[in-house]
């Protein structure tokens, strides 16, 4: 037995020497040193005029909203529109029961030709009284009271005349037209119920073409577009203001241009936001009053600016940071500022001037010392 204990432990060493040698070596070997530098892809920053933009979430309101209400009592005789349906400034929708109107219109037309008679009667006596008292055939007495009945009679005509005007006026509001143009809402109102001056609501009508698009800025923002565009300053005209663009929920980039045209005139305390308000075209009258968007406007002046992808930024720490290929392809390390993103790019506010050459593509496998072997690509005006 003791005779073959050293041989064992001769097989046993050689088992685990090959071990050894087999998988475990592989590994050593893909790490030995004196390997080639790892490719990257290098290219120059973007360098052109850009103007930032911000982005804010607004809603959409109608320029004009009218809810239209009947200015007489009486029975809903008629209606002479379908719900939904564009309407014109002065299209009939309602007509009330006319009649009573009619029959008061009448009655005060009679009324008026009944007072200009007697005025007429009034002032032809009181001609005669005056052409009497010049012969001494009249007292002045006589004379004054008949112009005294010339003047009441007048009166009584001004009055006859201010009836017929408001019975004229009820007769009119027995129908009831359109104030504005824009899309008429459903009735509110069926024919044949009794409807109440200046209560009863008988549908609404906003306008679609042009339509606001209202949204806030925080005071931070606000001082900063007024510095730099003079937003809020003055007087705008509608639709003279400074170009924005809106996107409507669930698109990828913004289809609607506008002008922002109104700044209020104070910042609410309670939120420490301002509202600011823009005139959108809508001419196929796609967009409705209420609908939400997110709207893009310009937050600086154009000026030229560096610009470089998202994947050329590194972190380190707190800090951002990029490779730039230096002498002899040796990586070096840059701080930089980012800014917004415009165009797909990320705006560099500091730390590039634009004509450096950075690493836009592996930059897990490269270390600020390191020697790589660059590939060189130009990057387009515009990545999106």
């Amino acid at each position: 037995m003791r005779s073959r204990l050293p041989s064992l432990l001769t097989v046993i060493s050689a088992l685990a020497a090959g071990l050894v040698a087999g998988p475990l070596a592989t590994p050593v070997r893909a790490q030995a040193p004196g390997g080639p530098p790892p490719k990257v892809t290098v290219a120059k920053p973007v360098v052109r005029q850009i103007v930032e933009q911000d982005q804010y979430t607004g809603r959409f309101d109608a320029i004009e909203y009218v809810e239209v209400r009947a200015r007489v009592t009486g029975y809903l005789e008629k209606i002479n529109f379908t719900d939904g349906q564009t309407v014109k400034k002065g299209d009939l929708l309602f007509v009330i029961d006319r009649r009573p109107y009619k029959a008061a219109l009448e009655q005060a037309q009679a009324a008026l030709a009944s007072a200009k008679a007697r005025q007429s009667f009034s002032q032809t006596d009181l001609e005669r009284a005056q052409t009497l008292s010049r012969s001494g055939n009249i007292s002045e007495q006589v004379t004054d009271q008949r112009r005294q009945a010339s003047q009441t009679a007048q009166a009584d005509v001004d009055s006859a005349q201010a009836a017929l005007n408001n019975a004229q006026l009820n007769y009119d509001f027995s129908e009831v037209k359109a104030p504005i143009n824009g899309r008429i809402s459903r009735r509110l109102v069926t024919e044949g119920n009794i409807v109440s001056a200046d209560q009863t609501m008988l549908t609404t009508i906003v306008s679609l073409d042009p339509i606001y698009f209202s949204f806030t800025v925080d005071e931070k923002s606000f001082l900063k577009y007024q510095n730099s565009l003079g937003i809020g300053m003055g007087q705008t005209q509608q639709g003279k203001g400074v170009p924005i663009l809106i996107a409507l929920s669930g698109e990828a980039k913004p289809t609607r241009k506008g002008s922002l045209d109104f700044v209020d005139n104070r910042v609410d305390t309670a939120t420490g936001t301002i509202l600011l308000r823009a005139t959108v075209p809508n001419g196929d009258l796609f967009i409705k009053p209420g609908l939400f968007g997110i709207v893009s406007m310009p937050a600086t002046k154009p000026y030229q600016g560096v610009l470089i992808p998202d994947e050329a930024v590194a972190a380190n720490q707190d800090k951002r940071i990029v490779y730039l290929l230096g002498p002899d392809n040796v990586i070096q390390q840059k701080d930089v500022t980012l800014g917004p993103k415009v165009d797909g790019y990320r705006v560099i506010q500091s730390g590039l001037k634009g004509d450096e050459t950075l690493v836009v593509n592996g930059i897990s496998r490269i270390r600020p010392g390191a020697k790589v072997t660059p590939e060189t690509v130009e990057l387009p005006p515009s990545k999106t």
